[in-house]
């Protein structure tokens, strides 16, 4: 005897990033109808945002309900998890090395995937036409009409904010927008690294290079799966200068001036470090980086939500954002299913959704507020702190191996950390380490 098919919402889905098409695809293999706008006019899957890894526990465990995790063996880096934190001079500060396929860290694996490899994969697993391409959003109305820059569309019981910090969604639910950091970077690429700089090559080993200033600066140097180095230059600076820098973007030349010259911002680095910004060629964006308050909640309404950055804009620093917007789309999805799915007649179809909605977005708050609240620490001890970066990284590590570990253990494993980089200093100290 035939199954009847449960009556299937109409949904919207703003955005075709990965937490886009990830919630697209997971509602997908549920057979559930829903479409992608996206603003962009085709899928060109332009690189965005370097290089990123997948946790455990959250981005890894989305590509595995998504049944994505073959592809994504296939495209993921584990030689990309190698890592050193050093200072200023390029002393090694911490090393960790790549833990391969089968190893496992206190965190879990983390394997590194280009951002644009990741949005590739996720929304080549989604049929032709499900995506909506050149669709720019402009505003969502108080009826629930979307209002694009050259059409509307209306009639969706849900509609879906992941379309990033400066959500048009978003604004339908509150009136909050992202706050300035106080941190701006330069992104700029190494080509050919291996000619050009081979000895920050040989130290990136494949993975990532963080150096740290006492004074809130910071390059970094990751490994792309083309061979590139991709690099970021962070400082604090003044909005308004940012501003203009934007506006009116600078020559590569002259941001090499403002990194490297005689008083440059990055002028009192180690050479090697130094060289791999002297040899960078092509791309210079100049960015800003904002996020939203830690502990931000919207009220909810009947017929829209928000998740990855549209909800929970981070900064970067402890390399959690996109695997938080992934276990969104993970978490929003078994809602909806489960509320489609729900057999009990006596409440419609699009009450059980508003109160799936609504209890994913109350659900959703605290254990996102872990995450941004250790973002925003680690902000804070690597740029908003004049400590040197030895001191900077025993309270970074501390917060990091807390974080990881069960909740009880948590106090014991920061301790345990404190208590390492003590001993490791002691006997260096003894030995000339």
């Amino acid at each position: 005897m035939a199954t009847t098919k449960p009556p299937s919402p109409k949904i919207a889905i703003i955005g075709a990033g990965p937490v886009g098409c990830m919630l697209a695809r997971l509602l997908y293999l549920a057979d559930i109808e829903c479409t992608v706008f996206e603003g962009e006019d085709s899928p060109n899957y332009r690189s965005q945002g370097g290089t990123l890894d997948l946790h455990t526990d959250t981005g890894l465990a989305a590509m595995r309900a998504a049944g994505l995790d073959k592809e994504f063996e296939e495209l993921a880096r584990y030689d990309g998890e190698a890592m050193k934190i050093m200072n200023e001079k390029g002393k090694i500060l911490v090393q960790l090395e790549a833990s391969g396929k089968d190893k496992s860290r206190l965190a879990g694996s983390r394997p590194e995937i280009d951002r644009a490899l990741l949005r590739q994969l996720l929304g080549q697993s989604l049929p032709e036409g499900m995506i909506r391409w050149g669709h720019h959003l402009k505003s969502v109305e108080e009826d629930g009409r979307l209002v694009f820059r050259d059409s509307t569309e209306s009639g969706f019981d849900l509609i879906v904010g992941a379309e990033g910090a400066w959500s048009k969604v978003r604004k339908l639910l509150s009136n909050q927008v992202p706050v300035y950091s106080g941190l701006s970077m330069y992104e700029i690429a190494i080509p050919e690294p291996e000619t050009r700089t081979p000895e920050l090559y040989k130290l990136a080993n494949r993975g990532s290079i963080f150096a740290h200033a006492p004074e809130g600066r910071e390059l970094v140097f990751q490994q792309m799966g083309s061979g590139e180095l991709h690099v970021y230059a962070i400082f604090r600076a003044d909005e308004s200068w940012m501003d203009e820098q934007r506006k009116n973007p600078p020559a590569l030349a002259d941001v090499k001036e403002i990194l490297l010259g005689k008083n440059g911002t990055f002028a009192d680095y180690n050479e090697t470090l130094k060289d791999g910004l002297a040899n960078c060629e092509e791309k210079c964006i100049p960015r800003q980086l904002h996020m939203l308050p830690v502990g931000f909640r919207w009220k909810h309404r009947r017929g829209a939500t928000i998740i990855g950055d549209a909800a929970h804009v981070m900064t970067p620093f402890a390399g959690e954002g996109v695997n938080v917007g992934l276990k969104d789309s993970l978490d929003l999805s078994a809602a909806i299913i489960a509320a489609i799915r729900d057999d009990n007649t006596e409440v419609s179809l699009a009450d059980r959704l508003d109160k799936a909605v609504e209890r994913h977005e109350i659900e959703m708050g605290p254990r996102v507020d872990g995450y941004t609240t250790l973002t925003n620490d680690m902000m804070n001890i690597w740029f908003f702190s004049s400590e040197p970066p030895e001191k900077k990284v025993v309270k970074a590590m501390s917060k990091i191996v807390s974080f990881n570990s069960p909740y009880v253990l948590r106090p014991f494993a920061g301790a345990g950390v404190q208590i390492y980089f003590a001993m490791k200093n002691a006997l260096g100290s003894v030995f000339g380490w």
